[in-house]
């Protein structure tokens, strides 16, 4: 299956998309790339705190907007993914901003069930940092930042 952002399935693909409506207009008119996919940063709408970097394409964007829950494009699965069917980590959308350029979305949201949104079992999927000051060839990670909120094999499955 394409995601061409250009395919008739777009319901943006109508949309005008010179610099003035881009920067200054108030018509959402998102521009995908060339793969049709938009970058999407979740964050969490009472603490601000970064929860995930994910993908949409079309489909994935409309319905988050037609259902204020956070539908995303899986590009391992390749397949529309709907954050929560199986976690019950539901993302329900307070709020979706976008670039001065409008290739990007952000998603304010609240999170169903544990509050977590990392499949690894914490809150956030940034749960590391990257040690600076050491050369880039051997840069290691810190310990994780905080505690898992949830075991992914209770919520996922055992892994063989």
């Amino acid at each position: 299956m394409s995601q061409n952002a250009t395919s008739a399935s777009n319901p943006f693909s109508a949309r005008p998309a010179d610099k003035a409506t881009l920067e200054e207009g108030n018509l959402f008119a998102p521009k995908f790339d060339d793969q049709g996919l938009i970058a999407a940063i979740t964050t969490d709408t009472a603490t601000g705190e970064v929860l995930m970097f994910a993908y949409m394409n079309a489909q994935a964007l409309a319905l988050t907007i037609e259902t204020s829950q956070a539908h995303y494009w899986s590009r391992s699965r390749n397949e529309l993914w709907h954050k929560g069917a199986t976690s019950g980590q539901v993302q329900h959308v307070q709020e979706i901003r976008t670039d001065c350029d409008q290739d990007v979305v952000l998603l304010k949201v609240t999170v169903e069930g544990n509050g977590a949104s990392c499949h690894v079992g914490y809150n956030s999927c940034f749960y590391r940092n990257v040690s600076l000051g050491q050369k880039a060839e051997t840069a290691t990670l810190t310990a994780p930042i905080a505690d898992r909120v949830y075991d992914p094999a209770d919520v996922y499955g055992k892994k063989d």
